[in-house]
């Protein structure tokens, strides 16, 4: 099996920090933008690609591979809410020895946003805004107010995914490359999907230990109980965005939070992740939130 090729140009920075061996591609110059993924079977820096492009030209751009994802570990080991916002906080500590003791601007994409929020909740000093594009924990008429740190983790659906020794060959039949575009297409809402991202998708399903988080993912591993309590604790600007096309598009519980002084937000006439397909809107609204930031 070749290696797996870089998903974005720029430096692969390796480095440890308390969630086992991490990624992140570093490119640019100026005040740090820290870029999250999604979480999904095939998640990786990749998905990124239109933001840490556009913002390298300006900025010191940190896109990271979380854990279990990109070139990043994938060891056979326990993925939670916590890993991936301690990926985040090792990030951070990255970035301040590059880039010194300045606030971050922090964005998270999709599951991501959560560990993002987590992490501003819970060091918001270390950040000057959070973008929160297209989050989960938003969707119904319950708020998730959990006990602090609690997940929606169902154990016996992982035993029965990871099985005695199928679950890696569950894993490739869902990344088939028929199916990875299959589920992008339910991302984008339709057909027009990011061929490029496509492409890279299907290479990073076949890295040594990719479906390890993935199982986690599935079994709800990856989503926190309290999500919504994390929100509304965080006192950074924060930016939501989101599309209104596809599988991601029920965001009932957002105008609670966005009548706080504190969010911001923007809807687009896309799929969930709006910087593929509207570009130019997304990167001037959140240029234009960046500017209001303190």
């Amino acid at each position: 099996m070749t290696a797996l090729p870089p998903a974005l140009d720029g430096e692969a920075l390796r480095f440890e920090g308390g969630a086992g061996p991490l990624c992140a591609y570093v490119a640019g110059h100026g005040a740090p933008l820290l870029l999250v993924h999604s979480i999904n079977a095939v998640a990786c820096a990749a998905e990124m690609r239109p933001l840490h492009d556009h913002y390298r030209t300006t900025r010191s751009v940190f896109s990271l591979d979380l854990p279990g994802f990109g070139l990043s570990s994938r060891s056979d080991r326990v993925y939670t809410p916590r890993l991936m916002t301690d990926a985040i906080h090792a990030t951070v500590r990255v970035i301040r020895e590059r880039c010194g003791e300045v606030p971050i601007d922090l964005l998270g994409l999709s599951t991501s946003a959560e560990y993002a929020a987590r992490a501003a909740a819970e060091t918001p000093a270390a950040f000057r805004s959070v973008a929160l594009v297209s989050p989960t924990g938003l969707r119904g008429t319950r708020p998730r107010r959990g006990a602090p740190g609690s997940t929606r983790f169902l154990p016996t659906l992982y035993r029965i995914l990871r099985g005695p020794g199928w679950g890696e060959s569950l894993f490739r039949g869902l990344t088939r490359p028929a199916v990875i575009r299959y589920f992008l297409e339910r991302t984008w809402g339709s057909k027009r999907i990011d061929e490029q991202l496509w492409a890279y998708d299907v290479l990073t399903a076949r890295a040594p230990g990719a479906w390890h988080a993935p199982l986690y993912f599935l079994s709800a591993g990856l989503f926190s109980a309290d999500i919504f309590a994390v929100y509304e604790s965080l006192t950074p600007p924060v930016w939501l965005s989101h599309g209104v096309r596809g599988d991601f598009t029920d965001y009932r519980l957002s105008p609670a939070l966005l009548a706080r002084p504190n969010w911001h937000g923007s809807v687009y006439q896309t799929g969930a992740l709006p910087y593929f397909e509207e570009f130019s809107a997304f990167t001037a609204d959140y240029d234009r939130f960046l500017a209001t930031a303190v």
